[in-house]
């Protein structure tokens, strides 16, 4: 089976199951995932991004979202860059992390790429990364316009 054939594949397997919405996850930092050029490594090449997510979306009959980081390290913030490839091939929302792949969940995220990516984008655009609590959701909304955020692990302590 070729690559283009699985993903086809596997999109009609998720809405088979009844999936509503598919989520491209490009933003998983782990060694493991980007060892095999998966999660986050894929921000490295835009032009496979573009691919990837063109073919997802023509194969797909509900929404196809996509969640990603900032970048892969901080001389390589590339999320303005792969946001606009997304927005172009028909993704319905876009995730963003605020690190880039290299600081895992280390430090503080930062929300000016988000707000970047937000003010350049048509589609709705959430927010996350440190957003553990009502008040900090409520900073991060106000300080990217972000349409949403994005609670995770920081909201477990």
């Amino acid at each position: 089976m070729g690559r283009k054939t699985g993903r086809k594949f596997r999109s009609r397997a998720a809405e088979d199951a009844g999936a509503d919405v598919i989520d491209i996850n490009m933003g998983c930092p782990a060694k493991k995932v980007c060892n095999v050029l998966a999660g986050s490594a894929l921000m490295r090449d835009p032009q496979l991004v573009a691919r990837i997510v063109s073919a997802v979306v023509a194969a797909a009959s509900v929404p196809v979202t996509l969640k990603i980081r900032t970048g892969w390290d901080a001389e390589h913030i590339n999320a303005l860059q792969i946001a606009r490839i997304a927005e172009d091939a028909g993704i319905q929302a876009l995730a963003i992390h605020g690190r880039t792949r290299d600081q895992h969940y280390a430090g503080s995220a930062e929300y000016a790429t988000i707000a970047q990516v937000k003010a350049a984008l048509r589609i709705p655009v959430i927010a996350n990364g440190d957003i553990d609590s009502p008040h900090k959701a409520a900073c991060v909304l106000k300080a990217t316009d972000a349409d949403a955020v994005m609670v995770g692990r920081a909201a477990q302590g």
